[in-house]
């Protein structure tokens, strides 16, 4: 059957079938990824991202396509983790914000607002990387703009748009060298494939083998969405504004002779009522999210304008006790929320206790739990900066899969956010401990990115299987030393590995050496290094910190 045009619900239903088709193929998609470590989470960043905008979806589903589509779009906004899915984000962000104003989509609109995701997606990311995700996008949206001029069918040009995303995955390797190398097409790429594939499931109405077998439901993904709150970063007594306040103003013409609507008042007023304040308007609709101690005043507010919809109230307080009993990833931080806001403030990402009690003690006030194998989404991120209680806030992601994250929650904030862009926990380390509070802010963020340039990372973790990387023959469970983001040894014993990676990060000009180690590593296996490094380089001092980290026995920095 001919399908000429789509609406909301339709839309949805696409939108729930690709969620539920990437999920089922997430860990394929993981899989992917170009070095073979434990902690390879490209599906697992877009499958979550994307269950972010599909839950949004699923509480604003109406015939209004183009509210929909910005549902989705804030949805995607907030939960996007890691690089994929903070792309996976802007593609869909460029997309709803074209269809924003219409009620339905026929082809040509379509094929138009995938080319327009794809201008937004490229302007987002600073130095965009040619077989990529972006590239699945970019052609297969290229394709679906030529298509819309032959047929009016959106499903003939949804199989058109998906055998181009396919065919431009397959030349994804031609394009990056060490695709190709290893044997894989791009990871991002592929997610991209299992989103569109679900969106022609459904306008074919059939069913997709992998969500029959899997039995993947929506209601499963938003639980995987909830894997870890921030709200342990504080104390219940630390909660200011205790209610979550969520509604819809439906703008009414006789309201509005008197009051007319103006977005930004309509923000800056109600921002005077509490914190976390979210506010999507379109000509019809004011949907607001804000905590707030008296949800009452804001109620009012809203009603100059309007009749109030969909109110949801919640009460923070007694939510964030019920959270505590449960999830102890990340240890409270002191209270604060009574005090005057301090100049500035640190949040940093890291995994592992030990490594989070180092920040702690150099300053960084929130430590939130991630990195390797859970990317921390933008809105983790948002939450984290909420909780510092200081007028300037620096960032520090500690993985290039968290910085895109990082920006993107610097751009929503109206806070001045300060993203370093460290890619490890030792640059992290030092740019922390560059800081000096008695200089100002572009001094310091030139000083703490600086500071990371004077490090060398090495990392020590296993295969998960077998690769060849420049020339390096890797075996499944090989012990691999990685330098600065480049596989350089591959061995069968742990020690040796680390050994033969620190004899390529250590020099004459090498003054100090710190080990992390990780929770599989042993006290011997310490010693053992120990004793190598002081008689191999008797002039190198070490430092030891029990990292705790996961999948990494041992972390190493060198200055």
């Amino acid at each position: 059957m001919s399908i000429t045009e789509i609406d909301g619900k339709r839309f949805a239903e696409m939108i729930f079938h690709g969620a539920n088709h990437l999920s089922a193929n997430a860990k394929y998609v993981d899989s992917l990824n170009v070095f073979p470590v434990p902690d390879g989470d490209t599906g697992t960043n877009m499958n979550l991202s994307i269950t972010s905008g599909a839950k949004e979806v699923r509480n604003n589903v109406g015939p209004h396509i183009g509210k929909v589509g910005q549902a989705l779009s804030k949805g995607l906004l907030m939960g996007a983790r890691g690089n994929s899915g903070v792309i996976l984000s802007q593609l869909f962000r460029g997309f709803s914000k074209h269809i924003e104003p219409k009620v339905t989509l026929d082809a040509e609109g379509f094929a138009a607002a995938l080319q327009a995701g794809v201008e937004t997606a490229y302007k987002a990311v600073m130095k965009p990387v040619e077989g990529t995700i972006l590239t699945v996008a970019k052609d297969a949206a290229k394709k679906a703009v030529e298509v819309a001029k032959t047929t009016n069918d959106i499903t003939t040009l949804m199989e058109e748009v998906l055998k181009e995303a396919k065919a431009s995955l397959n030349r994804t390797p031609d394009l990056l060298p060490v695709l190709k190398e290893v044997g894989v097409v791009d990871s991002g790429g592929q997610g991209l494939v299992f989103v569109y594939e679900g969106f022609l499931a459904q306008l074919q109405g059939v069913a997709l083998e992998t969500m029959e077998t899997k039995n993947v439901s929506l209601d499963h993904l938003v639980q995987q969405e909830h894997h870890k709150s921030v709200q342990s970063f504080l104390h219940t007594e630390d909660i200011v504004f205790g209610y979550c306040t969520e509604f819809m103003v439906r703008l009414q013409d006789e309201k509005l002779k008197n009051n007319p609507f103006s977005e930004e008042k309509f923000r800056q007023d109600l921002d005077k009522f509490g914190d976390s304040l979210l506010v999507i308007a379109d000509d019809e609709v004011v949907k607001v999210h804000i905590h707030s101690e008296q949800p009452g005043n804001v109620l009012t507010y809203g009603q100059k304008y309007g009749e109030l919809v969909n109110l949801k109230i919640e009460n923070m307080r007694q939510q964030h006790t019920t959270i505590l009993e449960t999830d102890k990833t990340v240890s409270p931080i002191p209270s604060v929320a009574t005090k005057e806001p301090s100049e500035y403030g640190f949040v940093t990402v890291s995994m592992g206790s030990g490594i989070g009690e180092l920040f702690r003690s150099i300053g960084a006030q929130v430590v939130i739990e991630g990195g390797q194998t859970m990317n921390p989404s933008t809105e983790d991120i948002v939450k984290a900066v909420e909780q510092v209680n200081a007028k300037k806030v620096f960032v520090l992601p500690n993985n290039k899969n968290i910085i895109l994250a990082a920006e993107q929650a610097r751009d929503v904030m109206d806070q001045e956010v300060i993203v370093i862009p460290s890619k490890t926990v030792p640059q992290g380390l030092a740019a922390l401990l560059a800081f000096n509070p008695s200089a100002d802010t572009a001094q310091n963020e030139k000083t703490m990115v600086a500071a990371m340039s004077n490090i060398k990372t090495g990392q020590i973790t296993y295969a998960v299987r077998d690769t060849n990387i420049e020339g390096l023959s890797i075996k499944k469970d090989d012990f691999m030393g990685i330098k600065d983001g480049d596989i350089v040894v591959a061995e069968k014993e742990m020690l040796a590995a680390a050994k033969s990676l620190l004899t390529q990060m250590l020099d004459e000009d090498s003054e100090i050496l710190t080990i992390l180690k990780g929770e599989d590593a042993t006290e011997a296996q310490v010693n053992d290094l120990t004793a190598f490094v002081e008689e191999q380089y008797p002039d190198v001092e070490v430092e030891i910190h029990d990292g705790n980290q996961p999948l990494y026995h041992f972390i190493f920095s060198v200055e």
